[in-house]
């Protein structure tokens, strides 16, 4: 029998091989899986490319809101904030999906050689293109041959981007492989804040990085992220804060490793972003953990 790639998926996210039910595998997507509805989580995701296999996901990005169901893909072409739910996920019927960031280098690549192809219509929540999804369990498949994995890798990553520009979201990505694009110009400084977002970063660094002045990049980052570079910044910080909070870290600590200087100031902003106090996600994580140590009892 041929495996699926909610096959593949569901093998390689089981509870014993990943408690947490995501894995950032070997070939390079990341497999998601989980086993009950989960609350809003706030990202700011990179490029990417979201299969959903099994379950149902509701996302919001900017005004938009939309649900995708198992043979739904979702591109993610800006760096704009987004607010998502897996709505239906049980124990029997786990909600899972495939995801893999989408490389600009091998975009740009592409679009260069196929200036006289005609990209698909830009949609945002449309069918899985059946090449795409064929060329992504291919690439899974390689999960258990590790020998073939280093020599066919790069050439289905490459087949994938190819896919993807011939289809219903070629429009959308075709911007990012434009190297002198304000978008592409923009992912340049985004790129700088996601590594420094603890940082001080002066906006006349960030502008430099996207060869703006100063004035024109405030206008196109605002225009691409929906957010001021500032915004942009502390949506970062939050988010990652939020994460070193439910992994066990004290509110002040997590504060401080993101860059805040006032616990204060960063209890009113996490508590803006998130609807509720660092010192509740706290106390869930601790809750979280000693239930884990009763059940290990």
């Amino acid at each position: 029998m041929t495996e699926t790639l909610l096959d593949i998926a569901y093998r390689h996210t089981k509870p014993s091989v990943a408690p947490e039910g995501v894995v950032a595998t070997a070939c390079g997507p990341i497999a998601i899986r989980s086993a009950k509805p989960t609350a809003l989580e706030h990202t700011l995701p990179r490029p990417l490319l979201c299969l959903v296999l099994q379950g149902r996901k509701r996302v919001s990005i900017g005004n938009k809101q939309l649900d995708f169901a198992a043979g739904d893909s979702m591109v993610v072409t800006a760096n704009q904030p987004m607010v998502s739910q897996i709505i239906q996920a049980s124990a029997r019927t786990p909600y899972l999906s495939v995801a893999l960031d989408l490389d600009l280098s091998i975009i740009a690549d592409l679009v260069l050689e196929m200036q006289n192809q005609e990209p698909g219509l830009a949609r945002w929540n449309i069918s899985t293109d059946a090449e795409v999804a064929d060329a992504v369990l291919r690439l899974m498949r390689l999960l258990d041959r590790p020998a073939a994995l280093p020599l066919l890798q790069k050439q289905l990553l490459r087949e994938i981007h190819f896919w993807l520009l011939s289809g219903r979201h070629g429009a959308q990505i075709r911007r990012l492989g434009l190297t002198d694009s304000h978008v592409h110009r923009i992912a340049r400084a985004v790129a700088v804040l996601r590594t420094e977002f603890a940082e001080t970063l002066p906006v006349e660094r960030l502008a430099s990085v996207a060869g703006m002045s100063r004035s024109s990049f405030h206008q196109h980052f605002r225009a691409v992220t929906s957010l001021t570079p500032l915004q942009f910044q502390k949506q970062l910080r939050l988010i990652e804060a939020r994460r070193l909070i439910m992994e066990g870290k004290s509110s002040s600590r997590a504060a401080f490793d993101v860059g805040y200087e006032g616990a204060s100031h960063f209890a009113r902003d996490y508590s803006r972003m998130f609807g509720v106090a660092p010192s509740k996600h706290r106390a869930a994580a601790r809750n979280r953990a000693a239930n884990a140590g009763d059940e290990v009892k």
